[in-house]
C-alpha cells in the first residue's frame, strides 16, 4: 500500500507538472508589446480596456487615432500595441494559464518587473470576462473540456503470485463544434514520470539566461 501511494502521489504531482502551459510568442507579437515599456503603467491599462472593447465589438480607427494624438506616436504603434496585448490576453484566458505560467511566459519580452506585474494584474481582472466573451465566437478547434486519471495496480497473476504493476489510464475530453470527444491514453508510472522530468528540464532550460537571451535575438 504504501508504494502504491507513494506512485499515485508521484503522478498526481507529475501530471500537474506536466500540463503547465506556456505561450510561445512569435517575433510579430513580440514587435508589437515592444511599445509597452515607452508608455506608463496607466496607458497600459487603458490599452488592455480597448483591447477587451475590441474583442467585443470590433476594432475602431478613431479610438487608435485619438491614443495616438494623445501619445504623439503614430498609428500603427498604437494599433500594434492593443493588438499584441488583446492577443496576450485572449491566448492566456483561452488556456487558463496560472499566474507562474503567465509570468514565466512573458519572461522572453525582456520588460521590467513592474511592467510584467501590470500585466499580471490585467490578465487576473480580465480572463473570466475574456473567455466568456471567446464562449460565444464560432471555432472549429478542439478545446480541453477535462482530464480523468486511474491508476489500476495488478498485485498478482496465475503465473506470478506476488507482483505489482501499476498502469495509468487517462481520458482526455475535448469540446468542438458542440461535440464532446474522448481521447484514452494509458502508460505506466515509470514512462510517465521519465516524460515529466525531461519536459521539465526543457522548461528549466528555457527560463535560464543564455536561453532567453537567444529568444530576443532570433529572428
Amino acid at each position: 500500500m504504501c508504494l502504491v501511494s507513494e506512485l499515485l502521489s508521484c503522478c498526481c504531482s507529475g501530471l500537474y507538472r506536466l500540463f503547465r502551459m506556456l505561450l510561445v510568442l512569435s517575433e510579430d507579437h513580440k514587435e508589437h508589446l515592444s511599445f509597452l515599456p515607452k508608455v506608463d503603467a496607466a496607458v497600459v491599462g487603458e490599452f488592455g480596456r480597448i483591447a477587451l472593447e475590441f474583442l467585443r465589438r470590433g476594432s475602431s480607427p478613431k479610438i487608435y487615432e485619438g491614443a495616438a494624438r494623445k501619445l504623439c506616436v503614430p498609428v500603427e504603434m498604437v494599433q500594434h500595441g492593443v493588438e499584441g496585448l488583446m492577443y496576450l490576453m485572449t491566448e492566456s484566458s483561452k488556456h487558463m494559464i496560472s499566474e507562474e505560467d503567465f509570468l514565466d511566459s512573458v519572461l522572453v519580452l525582456g520588460f521590467g518587473e513592474d511592467l510584467n506585474q501590470t500585466l499580471l494584474q490585467l490578465y487576473l481582472q480580465h480572463h473570466n470576462q475574456i473567455r466568456s466573451i471567446l464562449r460565444q465566437l464560432p471555432s472549429s478547434l478542439p478545446a480541453y473540456h477535462n482530464l480523468e486519471w486511474r491508476l489500476d495496480v495488478q498485485l498478482a497473476s496465475r503465473p506470478i503470485r506476488q507482483q505489482v504493476v501499476p498502469m495509468l489510464t487517462m481520458r482526455l475530453l475535448l469540446t468542438g463544434g458542440g461535440d464532446l470527444s474522448r481521447k484514452v491514453l494509458q502508460t505506466d508510472p515509470s514512462t510517465l514520470l521519465h516524460l515529466i522530468s525531461t519536459l521539465e528540464a526543457a522548461l528549466a532550460a528555457i527560463k535560464t539566461n543564455h536561453a532567453r537571451r537567444i529568444f530576443r535575438n532570433i529572428k
